[in-house]
């Protein structure tokens, strides 16, 4: 594993060897623009190998790099051509041409829609995704994740953080027609009770729940990281979520940091661990690309 930048000085060294060491780690890419490379070869190549569009490269992934392109980042042009043009028109959404098999159209204009709402001046294409997201609410005030696994997963979430995300677009968009429909997500996460790390994290993020912070904060597993409930081994999907949840966090940044993958990803999050899954691979790395992004100093 690398970590973004070269391991401690050296020791007894000569001066020159002190100024090669300097400017290396001066010049070395942190693991944040190692994640950024990382994605920017990734999200484009899904339309280009399947002529369609995915919440995990398109949706999360696209996000991610919205994000960093927001905050300073140099992000390639070319990463987020296809896929901005692809969210800027949501009324294309539902001709997407995915295999029907993996197609949950409800949890694609989700993450569409929260990859819209990182671009600048999406106006009239957010108030549009807004709208469609305010159709697929349930009535007890939630949005839909993956009921099979309660934690949900970084491509799939639970109901929680798809709650937490969708009530956030419906803010952004900012339209009285809106307000409605956020109260109601309101009061389904502040009655939530809390069963895992990611409902924990995104009552957090969407309430201020302080119950919820103190919940994460007993949950954090002594390497830095969060597991989907307390105890259980950590995942770079749960930390993210948690950090992003708690703001700077010194042992959950560490967590990410060591568990960086060579090529700039992060290894995919998957219920139950262990598995192997490119769409996973993808929605992790994403997820712990913004949480880096956004507890940075």
């Amino acid at each position: 594993m690398q970590t973004g930048r070269p391991n401690g000085p050296p020791g007894r060294e000569t001066v020159p060897a002190l100024v090669v060491w300097a400017a290396a780690w001066l010049l070395a890419p942190t693991a944040e623009q190692r994640a950024i490379e990382h994605l920017a070869r990734e999200v484009p190549s899904w339309f280009r190998e399947n002529k369609c569009f995915s919440c995990h490269n398109n949706g999360d992934g696209a996000r991610a790099l919205s994000l960093a392109r927001r905050k300073g980042s140099p992000v390639a042009s070319a990463a987020l051509a296809d896929t901005t043009a692809w969210l800027l028109a949501p009324a294309r959404w539902e001709s997407n041409h995915g295999d029907p098999k993996f197609s949950d159209k409800k949890l694609a204009r989700l993450q569409f829609a929260a990859a819209l709402s990182e671009l600048p001046d999406s106006g009239q294409a957010l108030r549009q995704a807004a709208a469609m997201l305010a159709n697929d609410q349930r009535e007890d005030g939630s949005w839909t994740g993956d009921a099979g696994a309660p934690a949900g997963s970084p491509v799939t979430y639970n109901a929680a953080l798809a709650t937490y995300l969708a009530r956030k677009v419906l803010l952004q968009a900012a339209e009285p027609r809106f307000d409605e429909p956020v109260a109601r997500a309101t009061r389904w996460l502040e009655s939530k009770a809390i069963a895992n790390t990611p409902d924990a994290a995104a009552i957090a993020l969407a309430t201020g729940s302080e119950a919820a912070r103190q919940w994460l904060r007993a949950a954090q597993n002594q390497d830095g990281g969060w597991g989907p409930a307390p105890k259980m081994p950590s995942e770079v999907f749960d930390t993210s979520l948690a950090l992003l949840a708690l703001g700077r966090n010194a042992k959950a940044r560490a967590y990410l940091l060591r568990s960086q993958l060579d090529a700039g990803g992060w290894p995919e999050t998957t219920r139950p661990s262990g598995g192997q899954s490119y769409a996973q691979h993808i929605s992790t790395t994403a997820w712990a690309l913004i949480a880096l992004l956004e507890t940075a100093r």
